[in-house]
């Protein structure tokens, strides 16, 4: 299938050619060349199975309302824009388009959420959360860690929960879920060796959407992959 890969940053370029490994036709565009979405017509789109967004929060609001307007389909690893992630499910059911969305597309963070749900079962601990990122990431806390967060305020609401943040060189990721009492401290750890596994899982993703309507966060369907 034909993708368009918006961002040529370090983790779009990965994906690009992660995909074209997988036998995809790739095209891709840098934020300098899509200013406010402009290069996201119906001509440009035409024959794009699905678009792959790795660019900026601000940038990724107005792809994704540009590429669902059109009835397109759209993978956003971009995180940071989720005060808005409501309104763009709705416009992607109204126009019959396809969003897939998540705050990590690596498969071993998928696993990490499922055992954080699991962790935060038990009472009696403290929670915290630790991430590391490299110096150029945007946001922080990443959208990893409160995605981690809010999987232990589910279970536990009245919980507090620190977040520390540290951005470092060139870190590819790390993300550490420790729950403490007074007589043991349980840790859960996910390190990335590489940004190939959220190239990766964003491929697998814009595979599984092509074709599909709808609305999904990939920690719904990433099982299905």
């Amino acid at each position: 299938m034909l993708i368009l890969v918006l961002g040529r940053g370090k983790t779009g370029s990965l994906v690009a050619e992660v995909a074209r490994e997988r036998g995809h036709s790739v095209r891709t565009l840098d934020i300098d060349e899509n200013r406010n979405a402009a290069a996201l017509t119906a001509p440009n789109l035409a024959g794009v199975d699905v678009v792959i967004d790795f660019t900026a929060p601000e940038a990724a609001v107005e792809n994704i309302r540009a590429v669902l307007s059109l009835g397109g389909r759209i993978v956003v690893g971009t995180t940071g824009w989720y005060a808005q992630v409501n309104d763009l499910k709705a416009l992607a059911i109204k126009r019959s388009g396809g969003l897939l969305y998540g705050t990590n597309f690596s498969i071993g963070v998928q696993k990490l959420f499922r055992l954080t749900a699991e962790l935060a079962q038990i009472e009696g601990y403290t929670f915290s959360i630790d991430e590391t990122h490299h110096t150029s990431k945007l946001d922080a806390p990443s959208g990893t860690a409160l995605t981690l967060k809010e999987i232990i305020q589910a279970a536990q609401p009245n919980a507090t929960i620190e977040v520390t943040s540290h951005r470092i060189g060139d870190a590819k990721g790390e993300h550490i879920v420790k729950a403490a009492s007074e007589h043991d401290v349980l840790e859960l750890r996910h390190d990335a060796n590489s940004r190939r596994g959220f190239a990766l899982g964003a491929v697998r993703g814009a595979e599984w959407l092509a074709g599909k309507s709808g609305a999904w966060e990939f920690r719904e369907i990433f099982a299905q992959l």
